[in-house]
């Protein structure tokens, strides 16, 4: 009788945040069931993709869009976003530079592929995106974590990072603006931390996935920043700032030979993305000011509301984020685990947020709450917060 068995390496992918995500999944699972849940953990845009993108991209199905693509991209897309970077960077950048994945996921996926071997050592500062454990243990990859402080908000750290690095290392990746903390390195970082990786042979890999959802100032690339670009990898994509997570849709933009590697690297495993999807996305990066800005508008609204909210109750903390779609509350004067924190409030209130631990133990005394829904939906979310935490603090007393 044939008896199932499976890679080591899927075995490997199908653990990575377990115990955190079965928050959400047991919150969708109560919603489906009718139950009235907040969901406060995912960081999908509430917003549609707006109405002309969607017309062009009916327009370009209507003739005949819908064929096999070039490995690296369509030559429009790769143009417009080559055309994006030249502009806000003193360092010009070709088409051939830009390379196009099925998201920003993808495109980390494909360049850590091309770039290390099983057992290499990665430097990620922490708190660490979750979507990164993954990809990393897939890759057999050993993750050097660069630990930024809690009690300082989570900001970005060059010396941390630097401390974390070692003569093993053979790559550092940061996330500006970062997921979950929101923190953003400035220029001089950039480029400070561009030239030590480079003299000591180090890629220098940036995830910018949230580089238009700024608020305090706006956001440097790592392009503009770097004084040379020869180790220097930028990612970036459209999910977050466009609404079009579904869409997958994303890129990396990198010199030479790696970009010719990361061409190889998607005509072998993807085979090019669809071309109307491409085309939707050079017209939104084309078409996009007003739009993205009405988003970047509401998330700030957003950000604080909950920031302004979450002081006010007794117990809980939080500082404004620089950027991105996230606040992180700091738990730790009502509980010891995020996890049980997480839990607790869901069977109690319906409201489902993200616990801390899923980003690295610095963040495990928080929990993540996401700007990603209306400013109805948080207020009705931080009267629930509000009044757990009251029953809860009268009952210990």
């Amino acid at each position: 009788m044939f008896k199932p068995s499976f890679s080591k390496r899927s075995d490997i992918v199908s653990r990575p945040g377990g115990e955190v995500w079965a928050v959400s999944d047991r919150a969708r699972e109560r919603a489906d069931a009718g139950d009235d849940i907040i969901f406060l953990c995912v960081g999908d845009p509430n917003f549609d993709t707006p109405e002309p993108i969607l017309d062009y991209v009916r327009a370009r199905l209507g003739v005949g869009r819908t064929h096999y693509s070039p490995a690296a991209g369509e030559p429009v897309l790769r143009s417009a976003i080559a055309a994006i970077e030249t502009r806000v960077s003193p360092h010009p950048c070709s088409a051939d530079d830009v390379i196009i994945f099925p998201g920003g996921t993808n495109a980390i996926y494909s360049v850590l592929s091309c770039l290390l071997d099983p057992g290499d050592k990665l430097v990620i500062p922490e708190p660490m995106y979750i979507g990164y454990v993954g990809i990393v243990d897939a890759l057999q990859l050993q993750v050097q974590p660069a630990a930024f402080s809690a009690a300082e908000n989570f900001r970005f750290d060059i010396e941390v990072i630097k401390a974390a690095i070692t003569d093993e290392t053979r790559a550092v990746m940061i996330n500006t603006p970062g997921n979950p903390s929101g923190a953003m390195a400035t220029p001089e970082q950039l480029r400070e931390l561009a030239a030590y990786c480079r003299e000591r042979g180090i890629w220098l890999i940036s995830d910018e996935v949230y580089s238009m959802i700024t608020f305090a100032r706006r956001h440097t690339t790592l392009r503009a920043a770097a004084e040379h670009l020869d180790n220097i990898v930028v990612i970036d994509g459209l999910s977050k700032s466009h609404a079009m997570s579904g869409w997958r849709l994303g890129w990396a933009v990198a010199e030479g030979p790696l970009a010719e590697r990361l061409a190889d690297f998607g005509g072998a495993t993807i085979f090019g993305c669809p071309q109307f999807i491409q085309d939707a996305a050079a017209f939104a990066l084309e078409f996009d000011r007003y739009f993205v800005e009405e988003m970047r508008s509401a998330y700030e609204a957003r950000r604080d509301l909950v920031v302004q909210r979450v002081n006010r109750i007794p117990g809980i903390r939080c500082e404004a984020p620089e950027a991105g779609m996230f606040v992180m509350v700091d738990i730790s004067q009502v509980a010891d685990s995020s996890l049980a924190f997480a839990e607790e409030l869901l069977d109690a209130t319906g409201v489902s947020v993200l616990p801390g631990e899923a980003f690295g133990p610095g963040a495990a005394r928080h929990v993540r709450v996401t700007l990603a829904t209306s400013e109805i939906e948080l207020s009705r979310a931080l009267d629930r917060i509000e009044a757990f935490l009251s029953v809860r603090a009268s009952g210990a007393a």
